[in-house]
């Protein structure tokens, strides 16, 4: 099948706006990462200073809730951009060509459209806390910058959902193109090579060869 010369052509606005949103994604993943430690550490100290010095940490239950929306949303549009997230690929790994890609193509149109939705009802509540001043039980942490966070990441997410909408429009248009900047299906041997490069930063055959000498 001839899929004509646009195919083999590659976007290069949307290759560049997919580089630049993958900075802010990185970013806000390491932000996410960063606060787990930090969390770790803190219920290291609260478990140390209650046990031993008598001493706990001021609110730390508050810390904590206010936290989790940072590492429970931080790393959602990064997440989607590697395709790490979890995800059933028994019939669509039977799928083959344009047929995988418009399903590939339904499925992130509707996440998008729920997304959509997300983004305007965690505003909502990030406008409420922020109007009301409402604040946590225990020390009075303010609750709209947790409550800020929701909204910011799922919008970041709303964007990354955009792209892969044109990415896979794109292959539903021109089946023998390139997938560019989105996720495809790996089968057991692809998966573990890439697991081996990004925890050794090498060719699997190299770190064989390495283990061997």
């Amino acid at each position: 099948m001839n899929a004509g010369p646009a195919s083999s052509e590659q976007p290069r606005t949307y290759i560049r706006f997919d580089g630049a949103l993958g900075v802010i994604e990185n970013i806000f993943n390491l932000i996410a990462a960063a606060s787990i430690l930090v969390l770790m550490l803190l219920a290291v100290v609260q478990v140390v200073g209650r046990t031993v010095f008598n001493w706990p940490v001021p609110g730390f239950i508050d810390i904590t809730e206010q936290a989790m929306a940072v590492f429970a949303f931080g790393g959602i549009a990064y997440c989607q951009r590697v395709g790490d997230h979890i995800r059933m690929e028994i019939v669509l790994g039977q799928l083959k060509g344009r047929t995988l890609w418009v399903a590939e193509l339904v499925g992130v149109v509707l996440i998008w459209l729920v997304v959509t939705g997300l983004v305007y009802g965690s505003w909502y509540h990030f406008q409420r806390s922020w109007l009301l001043g409402d604040s946590t039980i225990d020390i009075g942490l303010p609750t709209w910058p947790s409550k800020l966070v929701v909204p910011v990441a799922l919008s970041l997410l709303w964007l990354r959902l955009v792209l892969q909408i044109y990415g896979y429009w794109r292959l539903v248009r021109y089946p023998d193109a390139e997938a560019i900047a989105v996720p495809v299906i790996h089968d057991a041997a692809e998966t573990a090579k890439h697991e081996i490069e990004e925890a050794f930063g090498e060719d699997p055959a190299e770190f064989g060869r390495g283990e061997k000498a």
